[in-house]
């Protein structure tokens, strides 16, 4: 199973999941761990849309890569990282 980095930002008590490698993937839960969970749910159907379309993936980054990103870093600020196991479709 791959694993995505993504990015987690607090607010009000609620908690946004973002994928650096994946624009336009995000979630969002009550928790930082609920978040992980609905996020892992939406990459996968995120991915599997992508596929459908003919879209290719895109390289998953290391974090050396990630931190090498100057957008990355501003955008995750604040935020924690953490790895994100998704599902890639079966033909």
């Amino acid at each position: 199973m791959p694993l995505a980095a993504a990015l987690i930002h607090e607010e009000n008590g609620a908690s946004g999941i973002s994928f650096p490698d994946f624009p336009g993937a995000v979630s969002g839960g009550d928790s930082p761990e609920d978040a992980i969970r609905r996020g892992s749910a939406a990459l996968t159907f995120h991915v599997a849309g992508m596929l459908e379309d003919g879209e290719k993936l895109p390289f998953l980054r290391s974090l050396a890569e990630l931190n090498g990103d100057a957008t990355f870093r501003e955008d995750s600020e604040g935020a924690v990282l953490v790895m994100v196991p998704f599902e890639l479709p079966t033909q």
